[in-house]
C-alpha cells in the first residue's frame, strides 16, 4: 500500500513559518511518528519526493475545517460531493460531517472517547460477536474489536465507507481481520440474520429525522431477535428537542424497546444512550 501523508491547517501553518526541513506528524496524529519535509525553492519535498507548492500549503493552512492527503504525487481534500457533502473534520480523532452536521459528539468530549463511553455500556469480551449496526467511521467497530469480539458492522452510504477508508484512524476496518464491513440499510440486512446471532447490539443511528424507521419498534423486534438469551443492546438517542422543546426521545425509545421483548431498559446519561437486555430463557420480563 501506498504511503498516504495527511496534512490539517495545523500542520500546514507550522510548515510555512519553518525554515529548512521540518519533521511533523503526517497521519493526523494516531502515533507519535514524524516524517520530514524539506523545502527546495518555493516547494515542500514530502518523503515520498512530491513536491507541494508553497501556495498550496497556505490554502490549506487557512482551511482550518477540513482534512488533506498527499498521495501519488497529487494534494487532495478528504471531502465528496454528490447528493450530499461529505467531509473529514479534523478533529482527533477525525470526525465526519454531512451538509455540516458532524457526526460524533465533539464538544464535550471527543469522538474516540464518545466511542469508549458507548462501547463501555455493553463490555463486549473476548469471543463474543457484535453487530454495529450504522458504521460511520467505525470507531465503534474498532473498540469492540480491540475487547477481543468479531464485529459485524452495517453502513448504508458508500461515500462514508469511502471516507473512511482514506481515514487513518479507521484503518483497522479493513485489515484487522476481526471486523466485516457489509454496506446496505441496517433495516433490511438485519432481517438476514439468523435467530440469536449476537452478543452485543450497538445501535448508533443517524438522527431521528433522518431515519426514523431505525428507531421504530418493528426494528427493535429484529434486534432483539438476532441477539442471544441474555444478549445486551446499547442504543444511541442523544438529546435532540429535550432542551428546548421538553421533547424527550429517550423515553419513547425505551417504551419500543419494552414493547419489543427488552429488559433492563434504562438510561445511560454519560453516553447519552438507553441500555437494555434480551431475557434469559427462564427469565420473566419486566
Amino acid at each position: 500500500m501506498d504511503e498516504i501523508y495527511y496534512l490539517t491547517s495545523r500542520e500546514a501553518k507550522l510548515l510555512l513559518i519553518s525554515k529548512g526541513a521540518l519533521r511533523v506528524n503526517l497521519d493526523l496524529r494516531k502515533t507519535n511518528r514524524t516524517w520530514e519535509i524539506k523545502q527546495e525553492d518555493n516547494e515542500f519535498v514530502f518523503p515520498d519526493g512530491t513536491r507541494v507548492e508553497r501556495e498550496i500549503i497556505g490554502r490549506i493552512a487557512r482551511d482550518e475545517g477540513s482534512v488533506y492527503f498527499v498521495k501519488d504525487g497529487g494534494v487532495y481534500k478528504a471531502a465528496i460531493a454528490g447528493e450530499h457533502f461529505y467531509k473529514l473534520v479534523p478533529t482527533i480523532p477525525p470526525t465526519i460531517e454531512i451538509n455540516g452536521i458532524r457526526m460524533h459528539r465533539t464538544k464535550e468530549v471527543n469522538p474516540l472517547q464518545d466511542t469508549r463511553n458507548k462501547v463501555n455500556t455493553v463490555k463486549p469480551r473476548e469471543g463474543e460477536t457484535v453487530l454495529d449496526t450504522c458504521m460511520g467511521l467505525g470507531y465503534t467497530a474498532i473498540e469492540a474489536s480491540k475487547r477481543g469480539a468479531y464485529v459485524i458492522t452495517i453502513e448504508k452510504d458508500p461515500n462514508v465507507i469511502e471516507l473512511a477508508r482514506i481515514n487513518p484512524w479507521s484503518r483497522e476496518l479493513f485489515t484487522g481481520g476481526k471486523i466485516q464491513v457489509i454496506q446496505g440499510d441496517a433495516f433490511e440486512v438485519v432481517k438476514k440474520f439468523k435467530d440469536g446471532s449476537f452478543d452485543v447490539v450497538i445501535h448508533d443511528p443517524p438522527r431521528f429525522s433522518l431515519a426514523g424507521q431505525l428507531y421504530s419498534e418493528e426494528f427493535y423486534r429484529e434486534l432483539f431477535r438476532v441477539l442471544k438469551p441474555g444478549g445486551r443492546l446499547f442504543h444511541y438517542v442523544g438529546n435532540p428537542g429535550r432542551k428546548y422543546r421538553r421533547k424527550d426521545l429517550q423515553r419513547g425509545v425505551m417504551e419500543r424497546l419494552r414493547k419489543a421483548g427488552f429488559v433492563g431498559v434504562k438510561r445511560i446519561e454519560e453516553a447519552l444512550g438507553v441500555v437494555a437486555r434480551k431475557p434469559e430463557k427462564r427469565e420473566r420480563r419486566d
